[in-house]
């Protein structure tokens, strides 16, 4: 029998990294009204907390060919949140007028929700009103405070910030004559492995906005001549594949990287997770992909982020404990290191790294410039079409995430605050608009590049080396940097991103350098 939840002693404590400051120019317009209604997510520890149980750190040193992974049933048995903790945060909520919605202990993720009002109280702060001239959203005037008898137990609280957090990574080719290279043809100068297919793979995609058609993807695939991937979509918190008819909105991000992906790893189960765009969004998508049972995502692709800086510690410390959780179940993560060059588009021009391909424990992805003949490479240089106002690829070095040990080989300079940080991106592939990928999108041909379209490109690799392996990859990093394993990535020498030049080895513009997908099976199998 688990031990009774403790009372209340009335003493707070702060929940530290909970608050964010205003978007700069946001104008604090006094307090939103607090009979409004709000959903929140409440994020608990781990069961295993203490325990001696497997965790993230033993198996990352760990071989692929050697590593055995959590089934979901295991991972469940071990390292749901607790029946304790739970019932604690249900009576905290109920003491404070707050109802108590989803409960999840897998996923260690649970529901509050009532009034503005309510919710306020309970957590110890003011929820304002700002208004910003790309949005108007509400968002807590101070940091969270939590009963001291909560503190062990909940690392994260979500939903009363619904400022947008993310931006989605691709870039489209606006000259209409243009007519990009076809996926399969980019895969194929990739060496991409042949005789697989991504059989018996899942791909999960993170979406926060838009939507796809099935017409869409019958002509893309039909075009294409091959059969149209399974594709499922999963809403998170109230979201849903919802096309907006504009091609150069989000339905760009959502129908380029089913494509990529589709197209170079036909045979995978292809799972989109559409979520709202927010951190309590983006924490509840990763969850749920991670945690779902039904479809059992292999490789996870995300292509939409924010500079690190303008999250709050409690959401990057959330997701890294997620990216633990996929790990322990031989889950590969990706996603795109940006494309506004080493500034990541912030208004000061500062250089700073996109979050989370900022994130130890995900395969960053960068952008170059790939040009083919006759379906060979001729050339690749770094993205940079900063000075045509087109972009660039992400890139530099973490102020927020230590060196990680994978990166010990690499030389990776300082951040631009001194700190020995997490050098970004790992790997990378064609990016640039200008040598863009035709797709489909709202009804008409595109060409589109960006690092949204590398990441769903290394995720259709990630499931054809997975099935090529005969397991899961999971945490690649590791592996990656391993002197047998990237001495089979093509390393790329030339071109900057306005802030890092690239040069032999590793670099915070195209990390290790883009695939050479046969030679890379070979190297992991081995």
């Amino acid at each position: 029998m688990s031990p009774p939840a403790p009372t209340s002693s009335g003493a707070t404590r702060e929940l530290t990294g909970s608050y964010r400051p205003p978007l700069p120019g946001a104008q604090d317009s006094g307090p939103w009204s607090k009979d409004d209604h709000v959903e929140l997510s409440v994020l608990l520890r781990r069961g295993s907390a203490g325990s001696r149980e497997p965790t993230f750190a033993s198996l990352a040193g760990t071989s692929i060919a050697h590593r055995t992974y959590l089934t979901r049933t295991r991972f469940a048995a071990i390292h749901s949140a607790r029946e304790a903790d739970v019932r604690q945060v249900r009576e905290f909520g109920l003491r404070h007028g707050l109802s108590v919605g989803m409960v999840d202990p897998v996923r260690r993720n649970m529901s509050l929700h009532g009034s503005i009002a309510s919710a306020a109280r309970a957590f110890g702060v003011e929820v304002h009103r700002y208004d910003h001239p790309s949005a108007t959203y509400r968002a807590p005037s101070a940091p969270i405070q939590l009963p001291v008898e909560l503190g062990e137990t909940v690392v994260g609280v979500f939903g009363l910030d619904n400022r947008p957090q993310l931006r989605p990574h691709f870039r489209r080719n606006a000259d209409p004559r243009a007519t990009g290279y076809p996926v399969p043809t980019v895969g194929a100068a990739y060496s991409f492995p042949t005789g697989l297919t991504g059989s018996d793979q899942c791909i999960g995609l993170l979406e926060f906005g838009g939507g796809y058609s099935s017409e869409d993807l019958a002509s893309y695939f039909g075009g294409l001549g091959v059969p149209v991937p399974e594709v499922v979509s999963v809403g998170v918190d109230g979201a849903a594949n919802a096309p907006t008819g504009d091609p150069n909105g989000p339905d760009a991000e959502v129908e380029l990287d089913i494509e990529v992906s589709g197209a170079l790893a036909p045979a995978a189960r292809i799972v989109v997770y559409f979520a709202p765009n927010t951190e309590q969004g983006f924490v509840d998508a990763m969850t749920t992909a991670v945690h779902d049972n039904a479809n059992r995502p292999s490789v996870i692709s995300i292509s939409w982020g924010g500079p690190e800086n303008s999250w709050s510690a409690t959401a990057r410390a959330a997701f890294e404990a997620v990216t633990q959780d996929g790990a322990l179940q031989g889950v590969t993560i990706l996603a795109a290191s940006g494309d506004q060059g080493a500034s990541d588009g912030e208004a000061t021009g500062n250089r700073t790294v996109d979050f989370p391909a900022s994130s130890p424990y995900v395969l960053g992805c960068g952008g170059t410039r790939l040009t083919l003949a006759g379906g060979k490479i001729v050339s690749e240089t770094v993205w940079n079409d900063l000075g045509q106002n087109e972009g660039a690829t992400g890139g530099g070095v973490s102020e927020e995430f230590p060196k990680p040990s994978y990166q010990t080989g690499a030389v990776v300079p300082s951040a631009p605050n001194g700190f020995a940080g997490r050098g970004v991106p790992d790997v990378a592939g064609n990016a640039d608009p200008q040598t863009g990928y035709a797709v489909f999108v709202d009804g008409a041909p595109a060409v589109i590049g960006g690092t949204s379209a590398v990441a769903p490109l290394w995720a259709a690799l990630v499931a054809r080396l997975s099935q090529g392996i005969g397991k899961p990859l999971g945490f690649a990093n590791p592996a990656i940097y391993s002197a047998a394993v990237s001495s089979t990535l093509r390393d790329i020498t030339s071109g900057d991103n306005g802030g890092y030049t690239a040069g032999p080895g590793w670099d915070p513009c195209t990390g290790l350098g883009s695939p050479q997908g046969s030679r890379l099976l070979a190297a992991l199998k081995s």
